[in-house]
């Protein structure tokens, strides 16, 4: 066999050659933008001389600090293909992390996007590496920045050839893109991702999920998190229409538009966006969802009451998957095996609200957490999930120590506990932080969690542990009510509902009301902030 290196340039390439007609569509506030593959490969060529003219060689960090646009898409191929390392900087990220992750990866280069600038101004000065900015406006004027020196992205590509000597004699092994895990403790850790990773990774989604060229992919997973899931270079292997719907991800209104009029069939998200989305969709909102074929769901549990209404009301079936940053983010979904198409609605959302099986190319062990062996596939025996395989990660970025912690044996270890039924199937049961162990028995918060949000009257639900003089631990329950219901809701209606649901010994100590429940900066709950802001005051 021909000893071929895994680029993707290639993906870029084939793209631009045999789908130039297929439209690229970026949505803004007061615009939608269009173009195809032509043009964009174009632009990318001429973003590979302006990088060169800047001093930017192989294996240079550049930074993006960008929401979901078609600049950003042109980002994610020409910055890699001609060399250098696009480091997708998180937008949600404190002032602190964002100055600590852009000085450990030694940006070069900061792309930012014109609605975001005023977010760097103030730690411009803490940027140690960094020396040039680059505007990237739609309005295509220069916003009142100090960022200095400063270019707008258009006007500085646009007098560069439109041609460039993509090299795809390269190791694929050379670096593509860095991304930082969004840290609950500690400083994030940076995790990067070869050519090779990326292709076999999109290989391998494209197969799972079933991708195909005639999909409109709709990017609502932001891509500074994760690689948008590896959904870009996805679309761009296939030639699929490729929508980028920016700030629109967040008005309800607005995204159900774009599904409608662009007749996208494929989009991944959080679950956040979908509660939003339910919530929305429960008020009256106008959609149409005829065209849609795959939906995905990953990053936290996706609350089973919430599938089946999607399913039922809507036509919406959403599968859920499971990933990390340190896996490309891929690792598995919950799609039914084909002779599993008589199975009870029961049986079939008791699949749909696992995690999945283990995607073709890599392998999962769940380890016992306290004799380290093996646990057996009965759905009952728990373990943390291991995972080891091409696009799996093997160490943090200039990170040994805590490298050593992570990745041990050959294997990333990745302090998720689950349970594998006999099928093969991943169930989650919680982080290994998050565990309540009560009694000497095991309680899964997530699944407690899932139990309160099945409440009618609830609208999310985070459970970490409280301390007991009797009991070592017991479940505190943080729970929100639905906008309006506020008085409706009370600590022993709660208690009650879940009676028949679950073991009594899992049923709270204790039922809190919150607003809102804090989140990270990709939308999961933060339980370090819970325990800090809900166990004093109730400790006292």
């Amino acid at each position: 066999m021909m000893n071929y290196p895994l680029l993707i340039t290639t993906f870029m390439n084939r793209a631009a050659r045999y789908f130039s007609k297929k439209e690229i569509v970026s949505v803004y506030a007061n615009e939608t933008f269009r173009y195809d593959y032509g043009r964009w490969y174009k632009r990318c060529c001429q973003l590979a001389h302006a990088l060169e003219s800047l001093g930017i060689k192989r294996g240079d960090r550049v930074a993006s600090f960008s929401l979901n646009n078609h600049r950003h898409f042109e980002l994610y191929f020409g910055v890699p293909c001609m060399g250098a390392v696009l480091h997708t900087l998180n937008v949600r990220l404190s002032p602190e992390h964002l100055v600590y992750i852009v000085n450990h990866a030694e940006d070069k280069v900061i792309f930012i996007d014109e609605d975001l600038w005023f977010m760097l101004d103030p730690v411009k000065d803490q940027l140690k590496t960094v020396k040039h900015f680059v505007i990237m406006s739609q309005s295509g004027t220069m916003p009142p920045t100090t960022l200095s020196p400063v270019m707008l992205y258009d006007e500085w590509i646009r007098d560069f050839p439109e041609e460039y000597p993509f090299s795809i004699d390269r190791d694929e092994n050379d670096p593509a893109l860095i991304c930082y895990t969004s840290a609950t403790t500690g400083d994030p850790k940076g995790v990067v991702y070869s050519h090779r990773a990326l292709v076999l990774h999109s290989y391998t989604v494209g197969l799972t999920l079933g991708a195909i060229e005639r999909d409109c992919l709709l990017h609502v997973v932001p891509m500074f998190h994760a690689n948008a899931w590896g959904a870009p270079f996805l679309g761009a292997a296939l030639g699929c229409k490729q929508v980028l719907p920016g700030r629109q991800i967040l008005d309800m209104k607005a995204l159900c538009k774009i599904i409608s009029d662009e007749r996208a069939s494929f989009t991944c998200g959080v679950p956040t966006i979908w509660l939003m989305l339910h919530k929305y969709l429960e008020e009256g909102g106008e959609h149409d969802f005829s065209s849609i074929r795959t939906v995905v769901s990953g990053g936290s549990a996706m609350p089973r009451h919430l599938m089946e209404s999607f399913r039922d009301k809507y036509g919406f079936n959403i599968a859920q998957c499971y990933g990390m940053t340190e896996t490309s983010p891929f690792v598995s979904a919950a799609i039914p095996k084909s002779y599993m198409d008589g199975l009870s609605d029961k049986e079939l959302f008791d699949i749909k609200t696992t995690v999945g099986i283990i995607a073709t190319g890599l392998e999962v062990r769940l380890e016992n957490i306290d004799t380290g062996e093996e646990a057996a596939m009965d759905g009952k025996d728990m373990g943390e999930i291991c995972i080891r395989g091409p696009w799996v990660a093997s160490e943090y970025f200039k990170d040994p120590e805590r490298s050593k912690a992570t990745f041990r044996d050959g294997w990333l270890h990745t302090g998720d506990i689950a349970t594998m039924n006999e099928e093969g199937y991943m169930s989650l049961v919680d982080r290994t932080r998050d565990l309540i162990k009560s009694g000497g028995e095991w309680i899964s918060s997530v699944d407690l969690e899932n139990a309160i949000m099945a409440h009618p009257l609830v609208l999310e639900a985070a459970v970490i542990g409280m301390p007991d003089p009797k009991w070592q631990e017991r479940p505190l329950a943080c729970v929100v009510p639905l906008p309006g219901k506020e008085t409706e809701i009370s600590r022993n209606s709660v208690m009650e509902f879940l009676q028949d649901k679950i073991a009594k010994w899992w049923i709270p100590e204790e039922v809190v009301f919150l607003k809102e429940i804090p989140k990270t900066s990709v939308g999961k709950f933060n339980k370090k902030e819970l325990r800090k802001s809900v166990l004093p005051a109730l400790q006292k």
